[in-house]
Parts: C-alpha cells; structure tokens; sequence
C-alpha cells in the first residue's frame, strides 16, 4: 500500500544526497500518510541503506507509537523524533533531517542564527535555533527537537545536523536548502567581523507574515 507516498520519500531522499545535504546513509526523512480508517501514519526512510539503492517496499510505514505497520527493513533510528514533530506540528506533512556542512558547522559551535534576511523570517518563521544536545535517536532528542524548533520550519540539532518540516515533501526539502544557505551567510558575515540582524519591527511584521502562511504553531 500507500506506493505514491513511498515513491516521495525516495524521490526526496535521493534529491537530499544529490543536493550535498548528507553523506552517505546519513539523514533520514518522514511523510504523514492516512490509512484507509483516517488513522495518521509514517512512511520513513529505513536505516544503513543507501538512498540510490532503495525499493518501494524498502520504505517502512509506522504509526505514531512507532509500531511498524508496513515494510522489512527496521525504520531510522530518529523514528521517535519525526513521530513527535509530527505530532506537534499537525499542520505540516513532511520532515526532512540532515547533516549540511554549514549547519552542522553551527551546530558544533551552537549558536542559534538570528534575523539575517527577509526570506528567513518569512518563509522560516524567524531565528532558527539550535538544540539542547542529546544522543541521537533519543526520546530527550525528539523533545529538544521539538521544543528548539516551536512554531519555525526548521531547528539546528546541537552537534549533529539540521531539520525542517513542510506542509509537503518538497516544502521541507526547500525549507533545508534555505536553512544551510543561511548558515553559510551567518558563517560568512562573523569572518567578515559584523552580523547586522534585520530590524525588530520589520521581524515582527514579517514573523506575522509568516503565521498567516504557514497558519502560526500548528
């Protein structure tokens, strides 16, 4: 079941290698789906398989208790993780993970990047911020995740990489490119000696913006 849902994590996951966003097996990525009784559903990326290689039937399906529903292979360690965005954020449909230079870069020095540009505030929903660290596939991962990431569309994981959401698969991925671009700028602007932040009222106003797009913390 669910084939075209399956095909989208793929497509997705095989354009996130090809972009430079991971290495490897590195990364993972989710899609809400719905059984045919209305029940909310995963297909997620397996673990140690690499993503030129995957089959359909090599995507797992999960439900929100990460009990597996469909597939062989085990699910991605982060399964926990995409479970809880995606319970605190019922409005968006994809998670994307991944280990960007930039952002990873960031996340060692762990410093949240602040207003840079107009682009960020509207379509990111203002400061991205970096984690709490906790081990990977964690539960206390999965809650800093969430608690860093808030009504935004993408959050630093401290020491280990990035993650955006989207109401769609391609929304995420996007919402990932911006992040690791902003990253680079943030990167650049402190070698240069001076990070001007946008104005206070101009962020407010396109944080409002925002929220009317992407409808606020849902």
């Amino acid at each position: 079941m669910w084939e075209a849902e399956k095909k989208q994590v793929i497509e997705a996951a095989q354009e996130m290698e090809r972009k430079g966003l991971v290495v490897g097996t590195a990364g993972n990525i989710s899609l809400r789906i719905k059984d045919p009784s209305g029940r909310e559903l995963l297909a997620i990326t397996p673990t140690g398989r690499r993503y030129d290689s995957l089959k359909v039937d090599d995507i797992v399906v999960v439900d929100f208790g990460g009990q597996k529903i469909e597939g062989e292979l085990k699910p991605t360690i982060e399964t926990i993780m995409h479970i809880e965005v995606h319970r605190a954020r019922k409005k968006i449909n994809a998670v994307v993970h991944t280990h960007p230079p930039f952002c990873s870069a960031v996340a060692v020095a762990r410093m949240d990047i602040p207003p840079l540009i107009d682009e960020q505030v509207i379509y990111i929903g203002g400061e991205i911020k970096v984690t709490e660290y906790a081990l990977p596939g964690t539960p206390e991962l999965a809650k800093n995740v969430v608690a860093a990431l808030g009504p935004r569309n993408a959050v630093i994981l401290a020491n280990h990489g990035l993650l955006a959401v989207g109401r769609d698969m391609r929304e995420a991925l996007t919402f990932c490119e911006l992040a690791e671009e902003l990253a680079r700028i943030y990167i650049s602007a402190l070698s240069i000696g001076k990070v001007n932040q946008l104005p206070a009222d101009v962020v407010e106003l396109e944080k409002s913006l925002f929220a009317a797009t992407y409808g606020g913390s849902g």
